[in-house]
């Protein structure tokens, strides 16, 4: 449970302007989908989906490291990891595990299959969406546990986008649909006012000081 004083002693820190932003993105934020990065190699692509979920309004990365280790690139992410959430696994069956304990369906998102088309993609269903290495694509524990398979139609020669591009892409279109559809897609009560803390703590100068005044009250 969130403690309501200590938020309202918090966001006495925060301007008014600072205060309604957070509530104007936060009618927005969405956690019917979630994205999951498999060992994507230069960790610059990883910053970059990872401002895209902020950008569309995506509130949670799932990042597995099971062969490279990387850090967020903060240029590249621009400051999205203040206001994501990022799970790490260190292996992808950790991962697809607590995904679908949390009830979403997996969806492998790849070029090399009868891939269902983006535009013809359910977003009524809640769903992790998968994304895989620059060269290899996913690994094939994810294709063989996958629930779905999704591809972005394309009509060149080349046979596949950068990783960041296509989450991108993915990303924007399954947003926007959703929230045209009738699906009851946003952040429970409790999500707001966890959000709404976390955010606080992200902004405000010197947490740790006003956190012991506070408690020292």
């Amino acid at each position: 449970m969130i403690d309501l004083d200590y938020l309202k002693y918090l966001e006495e820190f925060l301007t008014d302007n600072r205060k309604e932003r957070f509530e104007n993105v936060l009618t927005n934020r969405t956690n019917h989908f979630t994205i999951a990065v498999e060992d994507v190699f230069q960790f610059h692509n990883t910053s970059a989906v990872m401002r895209s979920c902020e950008v569309f309004g995506i509130q949670e990365i799932n990042i597995v490291e099971q062969r490279f280790g990387k850090n967020i690139d903060k240029e590249i992410a621009m400051g999205a990891q203040k206001w994501v959430d990022i799970n790490k696994f260190e292996n992808i069956s950790n991962c697809i595990e607590t995904l679908k304990s949390k009830g979403y369906q997996i969806i492998a998102t790849t070029p090399h299959n009868d891939s269902c088309l983006l535009h013809e993609f359910d977003v009524t269903k809640k769903s992790a969406l998968f994304f895989g290495t620059e060269k290899e694509g996913l690994s094939e524990e994810v294709m063989s546990q996958a629930d779905g398979y999704l591809k972005i139609p394309m009509v060149g020669f080349t046979e596949s986008l950068n990783i960041s591009v296509s989450a991108a892409i993915i990303i924007q279109d399954i947003t926007t649909r959703l929230r045209q559809s009738n699906v009851n897609w946003q952040l429970t009560e409790e999500e707001l006012l966890e959000k709404r803390l976390l955010w606080a703590k992200n902004t405000i100068k010197d947490i740790k000081r006003i956190e012991k005044r506070y408690y020292s009250q």
